[in-house]
């Protein structure tokens, strides 16, 4: 659901008054000004006190904010849960009643001026398909406009992102190259793993030389660009299934000393709900290992307080 001109609903709590607009202008009273009760598009204060409208409407409708992520609100009616995304004035619903979710579109239909956009099918750059099987995202679309900005549209396909036991330095002595192409194209990289998980160690691997890219690091970075273009349609499809088939798997792994220049280790995390994935990290370790066992405990304690966090444990 989208809602009209939510900007315009925000109540200010600061004292604002504006000009009056050409073609509003009171006889007699040119001289004088408006006091603003609501935002106006154009305020700094206007997204701000639109949240804080937002969020005292969804609360007074019972729903729940998420402590680890304010733009997720839930609510539970006893038998079902509702998940509400927002991002700034879409709503992504998601629940397990229809009956539910026709009853919050009313109330948000009571509140504000909504559109109803129907089923998801494109959001942030995410494309979803739901079927009566299950529900597939992926991010075909704005892959390829990855691989045509970076000038990579036609290139050759390769089947891995990254060369087996590859290493690169910050202290190398390869040319440098241009600083903010290779940031540009790392940071549509990192967005891209949002859905798939395949990339995540590829990708932040190149990240650590954003500071000062060089011919090599460039290098890797198209390597991964040619696997992207041979994979442009992979995702990650949910499945259907009944609640006792539902189970929380989680995985963790390192390497040891992988990174050459601070000799820290790399944090692989991965965690599936009933066989799909739902969360996926792959991040340099910040403190040095002294054995490849004591890497495994770090990524161990870390996949254990990723978990604990994303469940408010």
């Amino acid at each position: 659901m989208d809602v009209k001109s939510a900007f315009l609903n925000g109540d200010l709590k600061e004292e604002v008054y504006v000009e009056q607009p050409a073609g509003f202008i009171s006889t007699g009273n040119e001289h004088k000004v408006f006091k603003l009760k609501k935002a106006l598009y154009g305020l700094h204060q206007a997204p701000r006190a639109w949240n804080a409208k937002l969020d005292e409407t969804l609360l007074s409708f019972r729903f729940r904010r998420s402590p680890s992520e304010h733009a997720i609100y839930t609510r539970w009616n006893g038998e079902a849960q509702l998940v509400v995304g927002v991002y700034v004035d879409d709503l992504v619903i998601i629940g397990a009643s229809c009956d539910d979710i026709k009853h919050f579109k009313k109330e948000m239909a009571d509140a504000f001026k909504m559109s109803d956009l129907g089923l998801l099918r494109y959001y942030l750059g995410i494309e979803v398909r739901q079927s009566a099987r299950g529900t597939l995202i992926s991010q075909g679309a704005y892959a390829a406009k990855i691989l045509e900005r970076s000038g990579m549209a036609g290139c050759n396909p390769c089947q891995v992102p990254m060369a087996t036991r590859l290493k690169l330095s910050k202290m190398s002595t390869e040319p440098l190259v241009d600083a903010t192409a290779y940031r540009s194209i790392v940071g549509s990289l990192r967005y891209l793993v949002n859905t798939r998980p395949d990339l995540a160690f590829a990708v932040g691997y190149v990240s650590r030389f954003l500071e000062e890219p060089r011919k090599d690091h460039l290098a890797a970075v198209k390597q991964i660009l040619r696997y992207v273009a041979g994979t442009k349609s992979w995702g990650l499809r949910y499945e259907r299934k009944k609640e006792k088939q539902v189970q929380l798997t989680g995985f963790s792994d390192s390497d040891f000393a992988g990174d050459v220049d601070a000799r820290k280790s790399t944090t692989g995390i991965i965690f599936f709900l009933a066989n799909s994935p739902i969360t996926w990290q792959s991040m340099k370790q910040k403190v040095v290992a002294q054995s490849s066992c004591e890497a495994e405990y770090i990524a161990a304690a870390n996949a254990a307080a990723r978990v604990c966090g994303s469940l408010g444990c």
